[in-house]
């Protein structure tokens, strides 16, 4: 079966993802776990440490300026993962699917070097994160809440991150089981959001920390 935009978007519509079972393997697999990850969008937290990373502003945050230079970047191999999930056709779906507005990536640069960033899938106010990748210190993380900042401006109401890991653990993504996780789908994809924003990243992030130190 061939990986097209439509069957993707059907597929997250219904709650399903697909994963390679190597980056060198042609064959995919389908997945609707029981209990599904996400991050409540409500109740994400920022280490203090990470806050003043942020602060300092290591890096220049984009949008969508190299959408396919992340994903690439996500299906290499390195340290801690000898083998990823990302082979040929899921990079050419996907970036098909950017094309048509359906996928975004937020980058960190350092100069002209591309140095972390993540991608997703975006459907109603829903967002489906897919993958994250660093090649410098704290790099991927402060995508993330760059990515939470904008998703939260733009009225999303569920970021799926599929899985918990360690990683996503720090910023408070919880596991739910598989018939909440289709509940809260349902009602994200009534309802409109605004991946695109007109906020410098800057603003938009500092007003973003500002509301959370505020509520928590």
């Amino acid at each position: 079966m061939m990986l097209t935009p439509d069957l993707l978007l059907r597929a997250y519509a219904a709650g399903i993802f697909p994963m390679a079972e190597s980056a060198a393997s042609d064959e995919l697999m389908w997945f609707d776990p029981p209990m599904r990850g996400i991050m409540p969008l409500d109740g994400f937290h920022v280490p203090r440490r990470l806050r003043r990373t942020i602060r300092q502003q290591p890096f220049t945050v984009r949008c969508d300026s190299a959408f396919r230079g992340v994903m690439e970047a996500c299906a290499e191999s390195g340290p801690g993962r000898p083998q990823t999930w990302i082979n040929g056709d899921i990079l050419d779906a996907y970036c098909r699917l950017h094309a048509l507005g359906f996928a975004h990536s937020v980058e960190c640069w350092a100069g002209d070097r591309l140095v972390g960033g993540l991608y997703g899938v975006a459907l109603g106010a829903a967002f489906f994160g897919e993958s994250m990748f660093s090649r410098a210190t704290d790099a991927s993380k402060v995508a993330l809440v760059h990515l939470v900042a904008r998703l939260r401006a733009g009225g999303y109401t569920l970021l799926d991150t599929q899985f918990v890991t360690e990683h996503l653990a720090q910023f408070g993504s919880v596991e739910i089981p598989r018939a909440r996780y289709k509940a809260l789908l349902t009602e994200a994809l009534r309802r409109p959001a605004r991946f695109q924003s007109e906020e410098d990243e800057g603003v938009l992030v500092s007003a973003f920390l500002q509301s959370i130190t505020q509520t928590s």
